[in-house]
């Protein structure tokens, strides 16, 4: 079950979450050959008009286990104020050839208003 967390971020600026990932034994997740994503929407029924996605990044070395989701000032100038739902999800392929999906943070994010922009 993926951990829950509320943000808050200003309108109109750079935004960067670093997420530090531990296994069950609480030491770093290796990260080696994962993928992700993430993305942050009006609404769990947003159309994709209303969707931004994150900027996902691996951190090196993977074996520390930390990703960075950012989004540009650009991208946050573009978010009316108010409420939004996010999550983030990683994927690595199995021995078996099977694609295996964690999803691994999920909750709110406020948007705050900008007077400057």
């Amino acid at each position: 079950m993926a951990q829950y967390e509320q943000f808050n971020i200003d309108q109109g600026s750079d935004v960067a979450i670093e997420l530090h990932l531990v296994d069950a034994s609480n030491n770093p997740k290796n990260l080696t050959n994962f993928t992700g994503a993430a993305t942050i929407k009006r609404n769990y029924n947003s159309d994709s008009a209303d969707t931004t996605p994150f900027t996902f990044a691996i951190n090196t070395p993977t074996t520390d286990g930390i990703i960075t989701l950012s989004l540009t000032n650009q991208q946050t100038d573009a978010l009316r104020a108010g409420r939004y739902v996010f999550d983030t999800e990683i994927q690595y392929t199995d021995s078996n050839g099977a694609v295996i999906v964690e999803r691994i943070l999920e909750g709110k994010i406020v948007v705050s208003p900008a007077v400057t922009l």
